[in-house]
C-alpha cells in the first residue's frame, strides 16, 4: 500500500517538475515570454507613474484623494486646491 502511495506522489512531483521546466522554457526563451515580461514591466511603470505627482513626488495609493470626477490627486495638491493656498 505504501509503495502505491509513494508511486502516486512521485508521479505528481514528476508532472510538476515537467510543467515547471516547460513554463520556464516558454517564459525565458520564446518571444511570448519576452512580451509577457515587457507587458508586466509596462504595467508596473504605469502604476508608479499614476502614483507620482509632478510637483510633490511619489505617494502611496491609499494617500491619494479622489476628486468628484474620479481622478486621483495627491493630498497636498488637493488641500491647496480646496483651501486656495498655493
Amino acid at each position: 500500500m505504501a509503495a502505491i502511495l509513494l508511486e502516486g506522489v512521485l508521479f505528481i512531483a514528476g508532472l510538476a517538475v515537467a510543467v515547471a521546466l516547460v513554463a520556464y522554457g516558454v517564459l525565458g526563451v520564446t518571444p511570448w515570454g519576452v512580451a509577457w515580461r515587457e507587458r508586466a514591466n509596462r504595467r508596473r511603470l504605469e502604476r508608479e507613474a499614476a502614483l507620482t505627482c509632478p510637483i510633490h513626488g511619489a505617494h502611496a495609493e491609499g494617500d491619494l484623494a479622489r476628486t468628484p470626477s474620479g481622478a486621483r490627486v495627491c493630498p497636498q495638491c488637493y488641500s491647496e486646491t480646496l483651501h486656495g493656498s498655493f
